[in-house]
């Protein structure tokens, strides 16, 4: 087995699949990349047995063989060539040879045999959704999902697929994110919940591809398949909360407001919060906003007021400023418009423009209760 290769090319394809492995692996062989050549096609694949992620490379070669290569190793040595050709042969003595211009490097191999293979599935439904809005849906929801393993369903983010268009959703029970596109739609109804891992490595590689994605889905797998790459995972087993129950149909009290602005404003009084809680105090009252917040145990306080459009009564409710920073960073438009009822019930951030058409977000952030 034998094949040359652009070192560069190379170390850009293994980087993305090196996103797949774990740091500390209960079978060893999962800290291999698994090198299948077949004449002048190279698939490199990576797994944690949860997902598996595999890329097709074009090489020079006109043999074929599967073996599993040390992944850090192999990295950390494309790491230190400039660009160059690359000749990978396997010797007998159960290692495979690297030449560069350089000199030679020989890595030992595993049996390719080894490696588990991915799942497939079985008459899988299916979508097809381009890279930039599936990179868009999955970078505007994954920040609100959970970190609590005891609420597993919680920790992913929900994709919602009917005839009528696609919505995604993420929640930790603080904070809430919709995001729906009526512009594209499956063929037949389905919802999943994806975990985080493989949606962060699906958001990295999609940012830059501007070709449509395939997604394929059964009970328990999702697969995506795009330009050389494919990506199976297992889902996250559950049901997923009733989310449209949490969102307030009633909300009389509309701000709009200038989003960098109102951004800029939360970020410095926070600094003055009560680090536990990290509460700051909104106070609206005709077309003035008055952001505060303070940390009593070190007599630290900071107010600062903003002019706004505001239709409804005067009111005051606190939110967490860290869910709120997070979503208003989160938000690409230059109005945002923040819709309330009561200082107990959930606050509705939506932005007033910078979407496409057939393109809708709704964030919802839960109040911190007041002690006045």
């Amino acid at each position: 087995m034998k094949f040359i290769v652009s070192s560069s090319y190379l170390l850009k394809q293994l980087q993305i699949l090196g996103g797949v492995i774990n740091n500390s692996n209960t079978l060893p062989i999962l800290d291999n990349f698994l090198f299948e050549l077949n004449q002048d096609k190279l698939k490199v694949s990576a797994s944690d047995l949860e997902t598996t992620m595999s890329a097709e490379l074009e090489v020079e070669s006109d043999s074929e063989g599967s073996i599993a290569v040390p992944a850090k190793l192999l990295l950390d040595t494309l790491k230190t060539f400039p660009e160059q050709p690359l000749t990978f042969v396997v010797e007998d003595n159960n290692t495979i040879e690297l030449s560069s211009s350089y000199g030679k490097y020989a890595l030992a191999y595993a049996n390719g045999e080894e490696f588990p293979n991915a799942v497939e599935l079985d008459d899988p439904s299916k979508t097809v959704v381009s890279a930039d809005i599936l990179a868009t849906a999955i970078s505007k929801t994954i920040f609100a999902s959970g970190n609590d393993d005891l609420r597993p369903v919680m920790s992913g983010v929900f994709f919602q697929f009917s005839t009528e268009g696609l919505t995604f959703v993420a929640t930790d029970a603080h904070k809430l994110v919709k995001y729906s596109r009526e512009d594209v739609s499956a063929e037949e109804t389905a919802e999943f919940i994806m975990p985080k891992k493989p949606l962060n490595l699906l958001k990295g590689i999609l940012a830059n591809s501007d070709s449509d994605v395939l997604i394929e889905y059964n009970e328990s797998n999702a697969k995506f398949t795009f330009d050389d790459t494919q990506l199976v995972c297992r889902l996250i087993d559950g049901k997923y909360p009733n989310y449209e129950a949490v969102i307030p149909k009633e909300n009389p009290n509309v701000l709009t407001i200038d989003r960098t602005q109102f951004l800029n404003s939360v970020k410095r009084v926070s600094i003055f919060s009560n680090k536990t809680t990290h509460q700051v105090k909104l106070k609206i009252a005709g077309a003035e906003l008055n952001i505060s917040a303070e940390d009593v145990d070190y007599s630290n306080k900071a107010e600062e007021r903003l002019t706004c459009d505001y239709q409804g009564d005067d009111m005051q409710i606190g939110f967490n400023s860290r869910f709120l920073t997070e979503m208003l960073n989160n938000l690409n438009a230059n109005d945002v418009q923040l819709e309330m009822s009561l200082p107990n019930r959930a606050g509705i951030l939506t932005p007033k423009d910078g979407l496409d058409d057939g393109e809708k977000v709704t964030m919802l952030v839960m109040p911190v209760m007041l002690n006045n």
